[in-house]
């Protein structure tokens, strides 16, 4: 055991020897031994000022006579020392003069020199450390000389720091690497020369066209990112999280609405509108947390005395905590809290404090409480959230969990005299399940087994049975003068066309991107998009989604005032694939004017702006891709003696639904398709609507106005009034 006891001067320990006696020892004091620390301090940095200088004489670049001609007492070590050098220039070359030696001078006697505009090549700049020497140690050489030292004050004509400094050989080719890199594309730094051309108050305020406005953006920024992490997926095998870096960059850029929170409805947002992410949500101000189910916010009190409350504006159900759900107009929610990581069992005792506090304070106020269902599909990593309209919270308990944990419940009620949301979705899984039968069914499948899906036929308005008769097929038939003169050429991917691969001639063909995501979605409207052909050796391949038939269940019904119409019982997300227009392929001479089934590709369509934004993407050094079809030659499409569901489409100003060319291969022969993509996000039972278009304008009124032969009956906000 060591014993210590202080002495005057020392401290003084008792220390057991390997002989085992006891010695004393005397510790110098701290005090005793910082000045042999700053000795040694000193040493050292001057020897390193020493081989410094001796390394810039041995390149010629600073003399002896130079640094003797310097006293002592002009270097302190807390100085830097530049040494410039001026370059010279000559009619037929530049270089640097290392025989010519300008005076030396410590930082603190120059002044700063900004650079001019016309300059000389950047001189070479060198700061070696020099400082006073130590008690106990002489000058050597270089350091031998006292001679004085004239200041010479002039100014140099530029000075570029260190890091600034290139060799002569800077311009030469990089050695060569082993490993090629990979161009990364130029990006424009965040927020330079990009406008979201929302104002500030419709940032705060929206509207339904700048809800659909900001979900159009963000969907296809969502896409393009979504492409590009296919593409490095098939070569890192790693993929990121697109629709986050689509949302944080449309937060960052402003391209959201309804950013001031408020109680009730939202402006610009519908009872029975979908999203396929959170982020939607929260850019148009239906629900601002991207992970949390209870959003609130703040009340001030109405007298200064009175304290401010928080109060939940919106909740979502997702699934976690063991939700419990059985009428579909009321909705037993368990609060938030007490959840792993993984949020899917509950590992402690929640608490009344945040969310669940300001569901409390809902029930006290009986204030209004936006309610977003979350919703499993078929395959399991999607889920879709629906927007079920504003419930009221009418009771609340604590209960013990599954796990032994207490939990908070909370019971809400839907207001009454909304339209149906959530309770439409119950009954489609009914009907799907066969436990009931939709009101006013004639037909189960109309295609008779020719769709992989089948298409139910229902008229739930009058008497009549069905449609005139005609053939069901899901393909165009070409005469000879329609078929393309050029067939594609197969690629060679043994297995599937890949994202990213540019020896595979599918990819090429579309411009080096492909065209679809990894889930069949399409990326960007384009003049052609062309799929993988039958001559191509790949079995199972993504880049044929228009070729494996419609993949949402379809149903045809009779509308008010427009005939018969179709919808899906299934969501359908933007971009999705829904089917081709098959019919007959006819010149345009020989469509009858009173053919109502007639695709017309030369007609006059209205633009609009669906792919996404290059600047919001930060994509600076590529072109723009143009959005109108580029047909080869005029397409007619007849349905109505041989069609599919496509001829059922009715027409809409304001459609969700738009056509896009599509060419691939069939028995060596390649054809032209017309493929129907989802515009936005569709709920289910909401009818699909496209633009026919209207005559072009010199063939109707020789002006530039579009005039169509038919009245329009879509109803929609922005209706020209006719069509076709």
């Amino acid at each position: 055991m060591l014993r210590q006891k202080k002495l005057s001067g020392t401290t003084t320990s008792y220390t057991r020897a390997t002989t085992g006696n006891w010695e004393l020892t005397k510790v110098p004091k701290i005090s005793q031994i910082l000045p042999k620390l700053e000795t040694l301090a000193r040493f050292v940095a001057l020897s390193f000022s020493f081989f410094l200088c001796l390394s810039l004489i041995s390149e010629n670049q600073i003399s002896q006579s130079d640094l003797q001609a310097v006293p002592l007492q002009s270097f302190l070590f807390s100085d830097l020392v530049f040494i410039r050098f001026k370059a010279m220039e000559e009619s037929s070359r530049s270089y640097t003069n290392k025989t010519r030696v300008y005076d030396i001078k410590p930082l603190r006697t120059l002044k700063p020199v900004f650079p001019s505009g016309n300059q000389a090549p950047p001189p070479f700049v060198c700061s070696p450390p020099f400082g006073p020497f130590p008690p106990g140690f002489s000058p050597f050489h270089p350091f031998t000389s006292s001679q004085p030292h004239t200041h010479n004050n002039s100014n140099p004509s530029s000075v570029t720091p260190l890091r600034s400094f290139r060799s002569p050989n800077s311009d030469a080719e990089p050695p060569e690497c082993s490993t090629p890199k990979r161009k990364i594309p130029k990006k424009r730094p965040d927020n330079v020369n990009f406008e979201s051309h929302i104002t500030t108050s419709e940032r705060e305020n929206g509207n339904r066209k700048l809800v659909t406005s900001v979900l159009t953006r963000y969907e296809a920024l969502r896409r393009r990112f979504s492409q590009l992490e296919d593409a490095r997926e098939a070569v890192t095998g790693t993929n990121k999280r697109a629709d986050l870096k689509a949302g944080s960059t449309c937060m960052s850029r402003g391209v959201r609405t309804n950013t001031k929170k408020r109680l009730g409805i939202v402006p610009g947002v519908e009872i029975g509108d979908i999203f396929f992410f959170r982020f939607e949500m929260c850019l148009v101000g239906l629900h601002s947390p991207s992970m949390a189910g209870i959003d609130y916010l703040l009340l001030k009190g109405e007298a200064e005395e009175e304290e401010s409350i928080t109060i939940a504006t919106s909740i979502v159900s997702s699934g976690y905590y063991d939700n419990e759900e059985g009428d579909p107009d009321v909705l037993v929610y368990t609060g938030q809290g007490g959840g792993n990581a993984d949020k899917e069992k509950q590992t402690s005792d929640q608490k009344l404090e945040r969310g669940n506090l300001a569901l409390e304070k809902s029930l006290v106020r009986n204030s209004p409480v936006r309610v977003i269902r979350g919703l499993k599909e078929a395959s399991p990593s999607v889920k879709i959230y629906l927007y079920d309209g504003l419930y009221e919270v009418k009771e609340s308990w604590a209960e013990k969990g599954k796990l032994g944990h207490n939990t908070f419940k909370y019971k809400l009620v839907r207001a009454p005299g909304q339209p149906p949301a959530f309770a439409t979705w119950i009954g489609i899984q009914k009907w799907k399940g066969g436990l009931t039968s939709g009101e006013g069914l004639i037909l189960a499948d109309l295609s008779s087994g020719v769709e992989s899906i089948g298409v139910s036929l229902v008229n739930e308005f009058d008497d009549e049975n069905g449609p005139g008769y005609f053939t069901y097929s899901t393909k165009v038939t070409y005469s000879e003068s329609f078929k393309l003169t050029q067939p594609s050429i197969g690629c060679d991917c043994s297995s599937s066309c890949k994202p990213g691969n540019l020896n595979c001639r599918c990819v090429r063909r579309n411009g080096g991107d492909y065209p679809y995501c990894g889930n069949g979605v399409l990326v960007s409207r384009k003049g052609m998009v062309y799929e993988c052909s039958s001559s191509c050796p790949c079995l199972v391949c993504k880049l044929k989604v228009t070729q494996m038939g419609v993949k949402v269940k379809l149903e045809v019904f009779k509308t008010v005032d427009r005939g018969w119409g179709l919808r899906s019982w299934d969501p359908i997300r933007a971009g999705s694939f829904i089917c081709i227009y098959a019919g007959e392929a006819k010149e345009k001479e020989q469509t009858m004017e009173n053919d109502d089934y007639a695709f017309d590709t030369t007609r006059v369509y209205t633009a609009f702006k669906w792919n996404y934004e290059r600047g919001l993407a930060d994509e600076v050094d590529s072109e723009d891709v143009s959005e109108e079809p580029e047909m080869p030659l005029p397409l007619v499409i007849s349905g109505k003696d041989v069609g599919n569901v496509a001829r059922f489409m009715n027409h809409s100003c304001s459609p969700n639904v738009f056509w896009q060319p599509v060419s691939y291969e069939d028995n060596g022969q390649l054809f032209l398709h017309v493929a129907f993509f989802a515009v936005s996000h569709i709920p289910p039972m909401t009818e699909l609507t496209y633009d026919y278009g209207v005559t072009r304008p010199s063939e109707a009124h020789n002006d530039n106005t579009l005039h169509g032969m038919k009245k329009c009956f879509c109803g929609s906000e922005y209706c020209r009034g006719s069509f076709g």
